[in-house]
C-alpha cells in the first residue's frame, strides 16, 4: 500500500510518495521554477538547421526551444518506412508553430518541444490530431485491453486518438467518457485561445503539482493521501469529486503542530538521498556518482560477510541492491544512461536471476526505463527517461568552492603554489616582508606542520600570516608587502 504525504503550506510544495513507510519518489515545486512539461505554446520558428534536422523555437523563455524533425512529422508519415523527410521541408524560419514542452532546459540546452500534442487526464493522454489508440502495457489481460480500446474508439472522432493509462484498468464507459469529453473541451479552448494570441505566449498550462501527482497516482492501492493545506486539501477533494467520489475518503487533512515531514520522518530521509553513500540493511552499501553524459552505481559487500559462500554472499548482496537501485532512481529521478557495477558473478544463472529481480523492480517506476543487459564487462546498462532536473540539481547547487568538483586543492598544493608567488615577489620587489592572509584552517595547519618557517628559508623574506574568514581554503591572499615594520604594524592592526 502506498502513502502520499502533502507539504503545500509555503511557497514551497512538496509531495512525497511512500511504498511500505519508505519514501520512493519526491517532487518539489517553487513559484520562480514552474514545471513547464506539458504546457502548450505558440511559438515562432527562429533558425532551422538542415545539418541538424532540427530547429529552434522562440517560446518566450531564455533560451529558445529545440524542435527534432521526428517531433515536427505529421501523425500520417511512417517513421519506420522510407526516408525521412529534411526539416527545412517540413517547417521554415518566421513561422508560427503551436508546440508543447515534452523536456525541461537542462543546463545549456533549452526546453525540447513537439507538434505531436498530448493531454494527460486520469485515465487516458488525448492525442487530438492523431487517430490512434494506446493501451498501457502494465494493463496485460488481452481481454480488458480489447475492452478499453472498444470504448473508445465509439467516443473519439475520426483525426482523435487516446492512450489508455494504467488507471483505466476496470473503469466503466461513462468514466472513460467524461474524461474524453473533459479534455476535449480543454483542446477547443487552446484552438480559441491560440487564434487571438501573439507568438511567443503561453496557451495552455498543466494542472499544479499537487493536483497532478493526486491525478496521477490516487487510486484503490493508495491508504491515505495526508494534506497540510486547507486549500489544497479543498482543491484535490473537488478534483477526485469529479473522477473518483469514492476515493475522496482517503484525503485527509493533516492538523499537527509539527512540520508534516518532520512528522513522518521524510527530511532525514530526504537527506541521505543527497549522499554519495547509501547503505544496505545487509551491511553492503552502493557508491552513487552522477555526471552530465550518465549515472554509475557501484555496489559493494561492506561489512556484509555472508553465512556460506563467497557466491552466495555476492547474490544475495547483488538482489538487495536491486531494489535499492530501483528505489534510488524514482527517488533521486535519475534520467539518461544508467550504468550498475554489480559485484562480479560467476554463474550466468546469477546474473539472470540479478537481471530478472531489476525488471521487476523497475515496473513499479511510472517513468519509461529500458534495461538493455550486462555488457562483456560484466556491467549492467539501462536508460530512464529524463523529464525533469534530478533532485541533486534541485536541492543543490555548485559548491564555488570546488566548482562541482566534490574536492579542493590540498594543504601542500596551496603551499605550493603560495610559495613560488611569494619567490617570485621576493626577486622582483626586494622586500623584507609579506602579509598573507589565509582561510582559520589553514592558517593552523600552516603553524602545525612549520611551513611558515619553510616559507622563510625558501624565500628569504619575513612570512606572517593572518587569518582571514572570509576566505575559502583553497584560497589565500598576499595583503602587503614592505618593511618588516610595516607589516608588523599590519598585523596588530
Amino acid at each position: 500500500m502506498r502513502k502520499i504525504i502533502v507539504n503545500a503550506i509555503g511557497r514551497e510544495a512538496r509531495v512525497a510518495v511512500l511504498e511500505g513507510n519508505r519514501l520512493v519518489e519526491l517532487y518539489i515545486e517553487r513559484p520562480e521554477e514552474h514545471r513547464i512539461v506539458g504546457n502548450i505554446y505558440k511559438g515562432k520558428v527562429e533558425n532551422v538547421l538542415p545539418g541538424m534536422q532540427a530547429a529552434f523555437v522562440d517560446i518566450g523563455m531564455d533560451k529558445n526551444a529545440f524542435l527534432y524533425v521526428d517531433d515536427c512529422l505529421p501523425p500520417t508519415i511512417d517513421k519506420t518506412k522510407g526516408k525521412t523527410p529534411s526539416i527545412n521541408e517540413l517547417i521554415t524560419k518566421g513561422q508560427q508553430l503551436t508546440v508543447q514542452v515534452s523536456k525541461e532546459a537542462f543546463g545549456t540546452k533549452g526546453a525540447r518541444v513537439t507538434t505531436q500534442i498530448s493531454l494527460p487526464g486520469r485515465y487516458i493522454v488525448y492525442l487530438p490530431n492523431v487517430p490512434y489508440v494506446g493501451v498501457s502495457r502494465r494493463i496485460q489481460r488481452e481481454k480488458e485491453r480489447e475492452r478499453l480500446r472498444s470504448i473508445v474508439r465509439d467516443i473519439l472522432r475520426p483525426e482523435e486518438g487516446v492512450i489508455l493509462r494504467t488507471l483505466a484498468a476496470g473503469v466503466t464507459q461513462t468514466e472513460l467518457e467524461a474524461d474524453i469529453l473533459f479534455l476535449r473541451a480543454r483542446w477547443e479552448q487552446v484552438q480559441t485561445d491560440k487564434r487571438d494570441a501573439r507568438p511567443p505566449m503561453l496557451i495552455y498550462e498543466d494542472i499544479s503539482l499537487v493536483s497532478r501527482v493526486v491525478r496521477d497516482f490516487v487510486s484503490e492501492d493508495v491508504e491515505e493521501v495526508i494534506i497540510d493545506s486547507r486549500s489544497r486539501y479543498a482543491e484535490v477533494r473537488a478534483l477526485l469529486g469529479r473522477y473518483q467520489p469514492k476515493l475522496e475518503e482517503k484525503i485527509r487533512l493533516y492538523n499537527g503542530r509539527e512540520d508534516i515531514f518532520a512528522y513522518y520522518d521524510l527530511d532525514g530521509e530526504v537527506e541521505r538521498a543527497l549522499r554519495r553513500k547509501v547503505w544496505l540493511k545487509s551491511g553492503g552499501y552502493l557508491v552513487i556518482d552522477q555526471t552530465e553524459a550518465l549515472t554509475v552505481f557501484d555496489v559493494n559487500t561492506g561489512k556484509f560477510t555472508g553465512s556460506h559462500d563467497l557466491e552466495e554472499t555476492v547474490v544475495k548482496t547483488n538482489l538487495e541492491a536491486c531494489r535499492e537501485i530501483a528505489r534510488q532512481l524514482r527517488l533521486r529521478n535519475v534520467g539518461g544512461i544508467i550504468i550498475i557495477d554489480f559485484i562480479d558473478m560467476s554463474v550466468e544463472e546469477h546474473r539472470n536471476r540479478v537481471r530478472d529481480c531489476m525488471e521487476v523492480e523497475l515496473r513499479k517506476d511510472k517513468t519509461k526505463t529500458h534495461l538493455l543487459g550486462f555488457t562483456q564487462l560484466g556491467l549492467l546498462e539501462m536508460t530512464r527517461k529524463k523529464e525533469r532536473h534530478n533532485l541533486t540539481d534541485v536541492l543543490q547547487r555548485s559548491c564555488p568552492c570546488c566548482e562541482g568538483k566534490g574536492r579542493i586543492l590540498a594543504e601542500e598544493t596551496l603551499l605550493g603554489m603560495l610559495e613560488r608567488e611569494l619567490i617570485g615577489h621576493s626577486r622582483n620587489d626586494r622586500a623584507d616582508a609579506v602579509l598573507v592572509e589565509l582561510h582559520p584552517h589553514m592558517v593552523r595547519y600552516f603553524f602545525e606542520h612549520k611551513y611558515v618557517d619553510e616559507l622563510q628559508d625558501s624565500t628569504g623574506m619575513s612570512v606572517h600570516i593572518k587569518e582571514n574568514p572570509t576566505l575559502d581554503e583553497q584560497h589565500y591572499r598576499i595583503a602587503f608587502i614592505g618593511s618588516e615594520e610595516e607589516v608588523r604594524a599590519r598585523v596588530e592592526a
